[in-house]
C-alpha cells in the first residue's frame, strides 16, 4: 500500500481503528430528499462529529464550506434516478482528476451484484481502482441493492463484499443484517455499516450499530438515521459514542436522551 493511500485512509479511519462516515449523497438519484433539501444547512452542525462525509461533487462544490477540515469521500457513480427503469444501470460520473482537484480522501461507487447490470458495475469498480491507485486514492465500494431490499441477508451481502474486496476496494460499505459476522469474516478489507432494517426508535438504531461493531465492522456510514432525526446532533453524538467509545446500546440511548434535552432547549 502506497504512502498516499495509507495517509488518506488514516484521515478517514481514526487511530482507534474505527470511523463514522456521514453520507449526504442521496440526491444523486432521489433528488431533494426530505431533510436534504438544503444539504449544506443540514450537515453544518454535524461536521465536527463525523470522520468524513460521503458526497457528490455538485453538493460539495456548492454547499460545503471550503474551510471545512472534514475529509471527503467523493461519490463518483450514478446516471440513474429513482423514477428510471433500473437503479443498477450506473456508470462512473466523476473523474479521478476532478477528485484530486476537490481534495478527496477517498472515492465511492456502487456495485449491484445479482442485478442485470452486475457485470457493468463490477467493471466500473475495477477500472476505478486501477486509475485511483495510480494517484494514491483509496476506493470504497458500496454494495447496493436498488429496490430489491429482500437481498439484505448475510449470504448475499457476504458475496457482494468479498467480490468488492477481490476487485480492489480498500473499504466496503454494506448493510447491517442478521448474522452480520458472516459478512465481516468473509471480507478481507474493512467493512462499514450502512443502514439496517427500517426501525421506529433511536434505541433500535443503537442496537444494530452496536451489534455490527461487536461483530467486526470498523464503523458506520449512516445518513437518514442521523439527519432525518428531529435531534440530529444528539443522534450523531450518541452513535459516535458506540463507534469510538464502545458505549452499549443502553448507554447510547441514555446519552441521546440527555443530549436531546440540551439540543431542544
Amino acid at each position: 500500500m502506497s504512502w498516499g493511500i495509507k495517509n488518506r485512509l488514516a484521515r478517514l479511519i481514526q487511530p482507534d481503528g474505527h470511523c463514522l462516515f456521514l453520507p449526504i449523497d442521496h440526491g444523486y438519484f432521489q433528488g431533494p430528499t426530505t431533510k436534504l433539501e438544503k444539504p449544506g444547512e443540514t450537515v453544518k452542525p454535524l461536521l465536527s462529529y463525523c470522520d468524513a462525509i460521503f458526497v457528490t461533487r455538485g453538493v460539495l462544490r456548492s454547499c460545503i464550506d471550503t474551510n471545512s477540515r472534514t475529509p471527503i469521500i467523493l461519490r463518483v457513480s450514478g446516471g440513474t434516478s429513482i423514477i428510471g427503469a433500473d437503479l443498477a444501470n450506473e456508470g462512473i460520473t466523476t473523474s479521478v482528476k476532478e477528485a484530486i482537484r476537490l481534495n478527496a480522501s477517498a472515492l465511492g461507487l456502487s456495485i449491484f451484484v445479482g442485478s442485470q447490470y452486475e457485470h457493468q458495475t463490477l467493471l466500473n469498480l475495477a477500472k476505478l481502482v486501477d486509475e485511483a491507485e495510480e494517484y494514491g486514492i483509496p476506493v470504497m465500494a458500496v454494495t447496493a441493492v436498488g429496490k430489491e431490499l429482500q437481498k439484505r441477508d448475510a449470504r448475499y451481502l457476504a458475496l457482494s463484499c468479498r467480490i468488492a474486496a477481490e476487485l480492489g476496494a480498500r473499504v466496503v460499505k454494506t448493510y447491517w443484517c442478521e448474522n452480520f459476522e458472516k459478512v465481516v469474516e468473509g471480507c478481507p478489507v474493512p467493512v462499514v455499516m450502512a443502514g439496517g432494517p427500517r426501525v421506529d426508535t433511536e434505541y433500535e438504531v443503537f442496537e444494530f450499530v452496536s451489534d455490527g461493531i461487536q461483530k467486526g465492522a470498523i464503523g458506520v456510514n449512516l445518513g437518514r438515521n442521523i439527519w432525518k432525526n428531529d435531534c440530529p446532533v444528539s443522534m450523531i453524538k450518541s452513535i459516535r459514542a458506540i463507534v469510538h467509545e464502545r458505549a452499549t446500546t443502553k448507554e447510547a440511548n441514555e446519552m441521546f436522551e440527555s443530549f436531546k434535552k440540551e439540543e431542544t432547549r
